[in-house]
């Protein structure tokens, strides 16, 4: 079968595999679609500190069941619409204890320390696999990296009375910024490109700020006389807008992390004391994060047609990789199609 693999930096082939075999417990999925992220865009550029080269790249999925194996619940059949949960669990770390299990210190995502989805089939253990009725495999694919941002927004305890900024308006803050309008909040979003925040905008925020254009500090204490947002994402990875987080966040509020810094960052501790605000980190998702996504999906309301910006063959894979890398800030997801 074919599948995509990443060989070295900014080398990408198509391989032949053999077929997966069905083990117990197990469900085949036949791929429809497959996300590429930025986690995979990292890979291909060589700048993935935790991926396990080579790899087959590939946690954002819309797929068929095509067979179950013994031992699978009834509720699995052939013909579902499915995507699936990439992470793993060891169950024994402390953060599995607690039932955090989207951050055990174990984890081994699809597509970076362990090989992923570009392929023709894959076989998972039928707990992964979460059942997306209502919804088409090509949406589908967009249900992972929104269920990140559904995550930070529970991460933040986001309630109706709040002011909740995210800065950066990729996949993940627009799953963010959806969340967040779904509670009530007020959803500030920012970002350096204004394409983005016109989707952002679409997606749920009340105003939206070019942080490359405009004074941030002075148009927030605009947007919020003069307190500074309750809550701040940062679904960006950046010394500036990380920086930019803590200056900003409310005197108690509350900074969200989730994006990779790829470098040291210094802070003024004063911020953290005088402000005491709580700093609190967002990985991956949990199932219900998964499902809430799947709900509200399901409404038909989302643009989630305007978040795809080019699907592609497997053959033409390495060639939108490279397109990407050259205009990053352009691209929500590039899709392949199996």
């Amino acid at each position: 079968m074919k599948a995509v693999k990443i060989l070295a930096e900014r080398h990408m082939v198509v391989v032949d595999l053999p077929e997966p075999e069905l083990k117990e417990g197990e469900v085949l999925l036949r791929l429809q679609y497959v996300g590429f992220c930025g986690s995979d865009l990292n890979t291909w550029l060589g700048r993935n500190p935790m991926v396990h080269m080579p790899v087959i790249p590939g946690h954002e999925i819309g797929a068929l069941v095509e067979r179950v194996g013994d031992c699978v619940p009834g509720t699995l059949k052939p013909g579902d619409v499915v995507t699936v949960n990439p992470y793993t669990n060891c169950g024994q770390c402390a953060a599995c204890r607690r039932g955090r299990f989207n951050a055990c210190q174990h984890n081994e995502t699809l597509g970076v320390q362990r090989d992923g989805a570009m392929s023709a089939r894959i076989a998972v253990p039928w707990q992964k696999v979460i059942p997306a009725e209502g919804l088409d495999p090509r949406t589908c694919a967009l249900i992972e990296p929104m269920s990140v941002g559904f995550h930070a927004v529970s991460r933040a305890s986001v309630t109706d009375s709040d002011v909740v900024m995210v800065i950066g308006c990729g996949m993940v803050g627009m799953g963010a910024i959806a969340r967040a309008a779904l509670r009530g909040a007020t959803v500030i979003a920012a970002d350096i490109d204004d394409d983005k925040l016109v989707l952002a905008l679409r997606a749920g925020a009340a105003y939206v700020i070019n942080s490359r254009s405009e004074d941030v500090h002075a148009r927030l204490l605009e947007l919020t006389s003069g307190l500074g947002p309750d809550v701040v994402i940062e679904a960006v990875g950046s010394t500036v807008t990380y920086q930019m987080a803590v200056s900003e966040v409310a005197f108690t509020g509350r900074v969200i992390c989730i994006g990779y810094a790829k470098s040291d960052i210094s802070f003024q501790t004063k911020q953290f004391v005088q402000k005491e605000i709580d700093i609190r980190g967002s990985r991956n998702a949990l199932p219900e994060d998964f499902r809430s996504v799947i709900r509200f999906l399901r409404r038909g309301t989302y643009p989630v047609d305007d978040f795809v910006s080019r699907v592609v063959t497997p053959d033409e894979a390495q060639e939108a990789m490279a397109g990407w890398a050259d205009n990053p800030g352009k691209v929500f997801r590039i899709l392949v199609e199996f």
